[in-house]
């Protein structure tokens, strides 16, 4: 009689991790529950307000008019040939797709704490899926960009993407990842310090500002050289200045600034998935 041969384990379950462990296999495994945790983002966060998916439309445009009056009318910060509405829509809509990520990834632990008590799966699926999910929300947004794009070039305003916008989307690749990253790092801390919880909205504000969001990146080197390198170690001030020269035409895409925006996301990304991975084994001792 034949003894049955021990089939080999798909998956081994176990506390004890190496520290720096990438096993994109098993999320890749995972797929179909990360489509569904998507679904879930996009779908429950607006479900039972009234506007709806209409607050997608409503905040990025009254924070551009809302900049457009203080920063431009008031302020009288110079955008160039650029109308001013355009100039930060087209900021705000890329730098808000990163507040979306770091904001809702650095909750991640506090907010799934009840799913990830009761099932396994890999916890990396949780904030992989606000990237993808905020990516929908981002959409919507430029979508707005294009047709106040189009109502602008129809009056007659210099505006003109260049073909330098085909690489648009490694822009939005690097807010997402940078966010991720970032959101990651941020997650893991709050499990043991709750105070960061509430210093968040806090730095995302004063980050914003040292972003170039609202001002062109020379600006700031001409008026307040002191105070620039706040802006220049901002590996999102070279993103959104990148963007808004993609498709405006205007400010100065640096090679150097990007390359130092892309080494500087995949940094806090590696670092980001190493201290979550760590804190996954026992934030619900801590939580």
């Amino acid at each position: 009689m034949e003894t049955p041969t021990e089939q080999p384990w798909l998956y081994t379950i176990s506390s004890k991790r190496k520290l720096i462990d990438f096993n994109f296999k098993e999320l890749w495994a995972y797929r179909d529950l990360l489509m569904l945790f998507v679904k879930r983002d996009v779908v429950t966060v607006y479900k039972q307000t009234i506007l709806g998916p209409l607050w997608y439309l409503i905040q990025p445009l009254f924070t551009a008019l809302t900049f457009t009056l203080i920063f431009n009318k008031v302020a009288n910060i110079d955008t160039g040939t650029v109308p001013p509405f355009l100039f930060n829509l087209a900021g705000i809509s890329i730098w808000n797709y990163f507040r979306s990520c770091l904001t809702a990834t650095s909750d991640t632990f506090r907010s799934n704490a009840g799913i990830f008590s009761k099932v396994y799966f890999p916890r990396l699926i949780a904030p992989l899926s606000v990237v993808l999910s905020n990516l929908f929300k981002f959409g919507i947004q430029l979508l707005i960009f294009i047709g106040f794009y189009g109502y602008y070039y129809s009056k007659g305003a210099p505006v003109s993407p260049n073909s330098s916008l085909l690489l648009f989307p490694v822009l939005v690749v690097l807010m997402g990842l940078l966010g991720l990253g970032l959101g990651m790092f941020i997650s893991a801390m709050v499990t043991k310090y709750r105070d960061l919880k509430y210093l968040l909205n806090f730095g995302v504000q004063l980050l914003m500002y040292t972003s170039a969001v609202m001002y062109p990146l020379a600006l700031m080197r001409e008026k307040l050289p002191r105070f620039a390198w706040l802006v220049e170690y901002n590996p999102l001030a070279y993103i959104i200045e990148a963007a808004r020269y993609m498709l405006l035409s205007v400010g100065e895409l640096s090679l150097q600034g990007i390359a130092f925006a892309i080494a500087s996301t995949l940094l806090i990304l590696f670092l980001g998935i190493i201290v979550f991975n760590r804190t996954e084994k026992t934030f619900l001792d801590t939580i």
